[in-house]
Parts: C-alpha cells; sequence; structure tokens
C-alpha cells in the first residue's frame, strides 16, 4: 500500500486537515501514513472504523512488548492509558472510586467561582483585548484539576510549557519534558505521604486500596498523576477556545445560542466536541495480530492512530458533517474515545465547557476574534488540536 504523506505541507495540514481526512475517508477507511513529524503509522478515518477499534481488544494500548532492547522506562507511563487489561482494569478501578459523579458535581459552584474571576480580571483589560487562552481556557481547567488532585499550589506557567512540550512537541524533545513532570510529581507524593491526611485526589490515590488489599505503587501514583494533571486540562483548555472560535465564526450559530443559553448551551458543546474537537487522533495502539479494517489488512505489531477529528467529519455518521449545528440531533461522538479507555473525566470537561463558554458570552455580548484565521499558530503533531492563543475583543 503507498504511504499518503502528512508532512509536506505540515502546516496546511495542523491548520485544516479536515480537507485531508475527507478525501482519505473516500479513499477507505484505513491507510499507511507519514506524519507531520515524519515517522510512519497505521491511520483509521472511518467513524464506525474507528469506533470498532477503540473497542477492539487487538489494538493494544501497552507497548512495551515492542519495545527495544535496553529501553528506559519513564516512571509517567505506569498509567492506565498506556496499558491493557487486566491490568488496565486494576489501575482505572483504583482511581475510578475517587473519580465519582458526584465528586464532579460537587465541584460545580469552585468551576463558576473561578470562571467568574478569571471573567473579571480579562473584562477589566485595557483596551477590551486579550489572549482567551491565557485568560480563560488555559487557568480554569488549570486551577480546577490542580485542586482537585491537589496542588494548588503547582507553578502553573512552568507546568504548563512541560505539559505542551509534551503533547505537542515543537522539537524531538517532548521525552525530556515528560521526564520533568515526572521528577516533580515523584517530589509531590513523597511530601503528600509524610503530610497529614488531606481531602484531594491524589492523597486518596495514595491511601486507596481495593477489597484484595491492592494499591497503586509509587510508579503508578506518579503515572496516574501525569495521566489525570496533563489530560485534566490540556482537552480542556482546546475545547473551550476551539468552541468559542467555532461559535465566533458563525455568527447565525452564535445568535441562537444568546438567544436560548438553557436550551441550547449542551447541545452547542457536544457539537463543539464533534465539530472540532480538542483530540485530534487518539493516542497510539499496536495491533497483536494482523486486523482486517474494511478491506486493508494491518499487520501486526503495527503502530495505528485513530482519527478522532476525521470520525466527527464522516457523511455516513453525520449528515452534512462540516456544518457546524448546534441545534445538530443528539448523536454520539468520539471525542471522548470509546470502550475502556473513554475518558474519565469527561463529565468534567463537559461541566468546564459549559460553564465557561456561557458565562463568557453573557458577559461579553459582543466578542469577536481580533486575528483572522490565518493569522493563528496552530499545535503541531497529529495529538491535541488547537490554537497556542485566540485574541479576542468586545
Amino acid at each position: 500500500m503507498p504511504v499518503v504523506d502528512l508532512s509536506q505541507h505540515a502546516e496546511e495540514f495542523n491548520a485544516d486537515p479536515y480537507p485531508v481526512y475527507a478525501k482519505l475517508r473516500a479513499d477507505g477507511p484505513a491507510h499507511m501514513v507519514r506524519t507531520p513529524a515524519g515517522g510512519e503509522t497505521w491511520l483509521i478515518v472511518g467513524h464506525e472504523e474507528a469506533k470498532a477499534a477503540l473497542a477492539d481488544p487487538r489494538f493494544a494500548k501497552d507497548w512495551r512488548p515492542l519495545a527495544e532492547e535496553g529501553y528506559v522506562e519513564l516512571p509517567v507511563s505506569s498509567n492506565m492509558l498506556e496499558t491493557d487489561p487486566p491490568q488496565h482494569t486494576r489501575l482505572r478501578k483504583l482511581v475510578a472510586r475517587e473519580f465519582t459523579p458526584r465528586r464532579i458535581e460537587a465541584l460545580r459552584p469552585r468551576v463558576q467561582e473561578v470562571t467568574d474571576r478569571l471573567l473579571d480580571t480579562m473584562l477589566a483589560a485595557p483596551g477590551r483585548t486579550a489572549d482567551l487562552v491565557d485568560s480563560l481556557a488555559f487557568p480554569l481547567p488549570m486551577t480546577v484539576i490542580s485542586e482537585l488532585i491537589g496542588v494548588p499550589d503547582l507553578d502553573r506557567e512552568a507546568f504548563r510549557v512541560l505539559s505542551n512540550q509534551a503533547v505537542a512537541p515543537i522539537e524531538d524533545d517532548g521525552g525530556e519534558s515528560v521526564r520533568k513532570i515526572g521528577e516533580y510529581l515523584a517530589g509531590l507524593i513523597e511530601a503528600k505521604r509524610s503530610a497529614s491526611p488531606a481531602d484531594d485526589l491524589l492523597s486518596a490515590l495514595i491511601r486507596a486500596r481495593d477489597e484484595d488489599g491492592d494499591q497503586l505503587s509509587h510508579d503508578e501514583l506518579i503515572g496516574m498523576a501525569f495521566l489525570l494533571l496533563v489530560a485534566g486540562h490540556e482537552t480542556t483548555v482546546n475545547l473551550i477556545s476551539n468552541g468559542v472560535r467555532a461559535l465566533l465564526t458563525h455568527p447565525g450559530q452564535l445568535a441562537a445560542l444568546r438567544a436560548d443559553f438553557d436550551g441550547l448551551i449542551d447541545g452547542a458543546v457536544e457539537e463543539m466536541l464533534r465539530y472540532d474537537g480538542p483530540v485530534e487522533t487518539a493516542t497510539y495502539r499496536f495491533t497483536k495480530e494482523p486486523v482486517l479494517v474494511g478491506d486493508t489488512l494491518i499487520p501486526a505489531g503495527a503502530p495505528v492512530l485513530i482519527a478522532l477529528a476525521s470520525a466527527g467529519r464522516d457523511p455516513l455518521r453525520h449528515a452534512d458533517p462540516d456544518r457546524f449545528d448546534i441545534r445538530r440531533t443528539p448523536q454520539s461522538h468520539l471525542a471522548f474515545g470509546h470502550g475502556i479507555h473513554f475518558c474519565l473525566g469527561a463529565p468534567l470537561a463537559r461541566m468546564e465547557g459549559r460553564i465557561a463558554v456561557r458565562s463568557l458570552l453573557e458577559r461579553a455580548p459582543d466578542l469577536q476574534l481580533a486575528a483572522e484565521t490565518s493569522e493563528f499558530e496552530w499545535l503541531p503533531g497529529m495529538l491535541i488540536r488547537g490554537v497556542r492563543h485566540l485574541p479576542v475583543r468586545w
């Protein structure tokens, strides 16, 4: 099978990958591609095939059996996103019991409070302009997840740089950023072990045991904290910024939402997730055996990316998929994944998105973009979809 080279026009692809995905879907649900970073991988682009692959145990998450001899495993890799059952089942069970719907719903007043405080500061800015990413989309989820986990004094700007480099590296040193985050978390965990018991998620995970006495190891605690901190804010940053950008470039949809926040905000957030969600492709999977996807046979031991962004625009699933329509009839999308690795933080992300978008639009009734789309700096790579900055004015 010929390799589709996505690296030839990497900047254009990062800015708008959807026409490329449409062409790939028309040619079949799975392709061998060269990514914008230059590596080769299989890419699944159809909605039904993507959904099936996300739940298919033949697509493994654990990369260790394929690692080269002498590799050094970092503690942050001991997380449930990089494991398969039964290890994944064990890890998710221990964290899910502390990540309950009741605990998330109890955060609603705090999410609103943080949103209001951030908007107070933003709307007082001289010149009535601001970067929405710096002013709201980043600090809101970063504040909430760090408080939930139990690191309220986290140096958020320093962590932001490391986290951005880990998920969307500009140069090939994302691994160094991951290592530094792991070292920081190791020190944090040791400090919490020796401190008085606290009512936060990380302290609860340190104490957590199941009925058989099982608990997380030191490396597993580092891996879980890494996953919750990074995934707990990076995705929501771009849910908010991508969603606001979509609304501001579709004035009819924006007007409809403003006219009926109560009736349309939930559907608006779901449409934001489908139309231009924060996760472009799910993290790598690896075939345990040859797998037939459509008419294409993916060989055993192959790396595979599943294009969630492409699935959201598949016309076989969504009518007129390139149209942004907040009144769209509810239909499940894959923005949070599917199967056993479905995003544990989806309820929190949805809550933060609804509160942030509604509060912003209510308090800035004449909000508009302060830059042309051609001026945006898009995040590199194929994992996280979004812009580094979103200039707005009101």
